[in-house]
């Protein structure tokens, strides 16, 4: 079907300049396991049929800017070295297609689209990638990097994981000066994947505003990777965002219900098959295939959009789809090509433009903008 069909004209024309600003999206580490990170073996300025991504179809989607994960496993045995080469495969990609730019500021971003092409930012998913180390993380923002989650899917000596046993209530002194170094660098602080105390504690310590790059509303879906209503409303009075996720597992309360276990099978399954990271990735979808879950729809996922909107305020909400990091998705929301599902979804219940198009990727830029500001 023709795009022209999917979607209304009136989605399409606002999509038509770029103006989608993703928090969250794997391909990187998708290159590194199924091709070595070679981006001519795994081309993405082609059809990836396989994958959730690729250039053209971001460019159909109207992704004008994407954070790209840096991500690599809390599992790995030199976790900083491994992130240096996620940047690399990120610096391959970008220097392989010119409809690829690297941004670091809002106005690269806003440079970027203008020319019609995709600003390239990075964002390191996991606080074990520095290794407990100032200079490393000081290290990373001097390679490009603009964002780190606190912690991915593992408590660390210094803060709290929404999905391994909390040791600390939080951050430790030690999490509170990496909030605080990372303002001063002008790398911003994610709050997605950390406990709800790590949350509180990363929004009281942090000058600059606190992004949560891929995370749902709790309310909706009890997973404790979502964030619960008074987080979302200290996210805005901050001036914080909120990046709604698409893995149905986040959005779907039934399907949020049955995967709260899955970290911990996750893990076991890591361990079982030693780093083999393809045979993970199959063993995994394997189980969540045979649970027979919900996906939802793109209705649920802009649900959790308003819910955020709501508590959080409409200056606060964004899109963090956690495309080629997730093995499900919605309905309708199958590949990058689909965000102009989200913005009919929202033109249908009665959001007006302007505010669509902050939902889209404004406030992402005016986040970025706030940080500046703060760093020195």
């Amino acid at each position: 079907m023709a795009m022209s069909e999917r979607y209304s004209a009136a989605a399409l024309e606002i999509h038509a300049d770029l103006p989608v600003f993703d928090g969250h999206n794997d391909l990187p580490w998708q290159l590194r396991i199924r091709a070595d990170g070679d981006v001519t073996h795994l081309d993405p300025s082609g059809h990836l049929p396989e994958l959730h991504t690729d250039i053209p179809r971001l460019l159909v989607g109207g992704v004008g800017a994407q954070w790209w994960s840096v991500y690599v496993p809390a599992d790995s045995e030199t976790p900083f070295d491994a992130t240096l080469r996620q940047i690399d495969i990120v610096e391959s990609l970008v220097a392989h297609d010119q409809r690829l730019e690297f941004a670091r500021t809002a106005d690269d971003v806003r440079r970027c689209r203008a020319a019609g092409r995709i600003a390239s930012l990075m964002g390191a998913e996991g606080g074990h990638s520095i290794e407990g180390s100032l200079d490393k993380l000081e290290h990373l923002a001097d390679r490009g990097v603009g964002y780190m989650t606190l912690t991915h899917s593992d408590t660390l000596p210094w803060a709290d994981s929404a999905t391994d046993e909390a040791q600390h209530g939080g951050l430790t002194e030690f999490g509170r000066e990496v909030v605080r170094t990372m303002n001063r660098i002008g790398m911003l602080v994610d709050i997605s994947h950390v406990s709800t105390a790590t949350m509180r504690d990363a929004l009281t310590v942090s000058e600059a505003p606190v992004i949560a790059s891929h995370s749902n509303a709790a309310a909706l879906a009890p997973h404790p990777r979502n964030m619960p209503d008074d987080v979302l409303a200290d996210v805005g009075r901050r001036g914080g965002i909120v990046m709604a996720v698409f893995f149905s597992g986040f959005v779907v309360a039934e399907t949020a219900a049955a995967m709260t276990g899955m970290f911990a099978e996750w893990r076991r399954i890591r361990r079982e098959l030693a780093g083999d990271e393809t045979a993970i990735d199959a063993r995994m979808a394997e189980i969540e295939e045979g649970l027979q879950l919900d996906l939802g729809t793109v209705a649920s996922v802009v649900d959790h959009i308003e819910h955020i909107a709501e508590f959080a305020g409409v200056d606060a909400v964004g899109l963090g789809s956690d495309f080629d990091g997730m093995t499900m998705t919605p309905t309708g929301l199958e590949d990058v090509s689909c965000y102009p599902a989200i913005t009919d979804e929202l033109l249908r219940r009665g959001w007006s433009e302007p505010d669509i198009r902050k939902v889209l990727g404004e406030n992402m830029l005016r986040v970025l903008e706030d940080a500046e500001a703060v760093a020195i």
